[in-house]
């Protein structure tokens, strides 16, 4: 036997661009923006991110500025440094 989920109507005012990519996206999907829209909350409200992320996401907050090593002013070094050839 189901469960029954109750469901309520509500409105919201979004920036323009916002909507139109939800529209997309939810195009993109084959689901309908209601569905689309749904998911996306349910997602970012039940959604507990694992220990690891939590420590990569509390340490990313925490830095203050980053290293000199980590920062790059001559894009074909940094090509370079990752074993990329160009």
């Amino acid at each position: 036997m189901g469960t029954t989920i109750i469901r309520r109507p509500a409105s919201f005012r979004l920036r323009a661009d916002l909507l139109e990519g939800l529209k997309r996206n939810a195009a993109r999907e084959n689901r309908t923006l209601n569905n689309y829209v749904e998911s996306v909350l349910l997602d970012i409200v039940y959604h507990e991110p694992n220990e690891e992320t939590k420590e990569a996401i509390k340490e990313a907050m925490n830095r203050k500025e980053y290293p000199a090593e980590d920062v790059y002013d001559d894009v074909d070094k940094m090509f370079n440094d990752l074993g990329i050839e160009l």
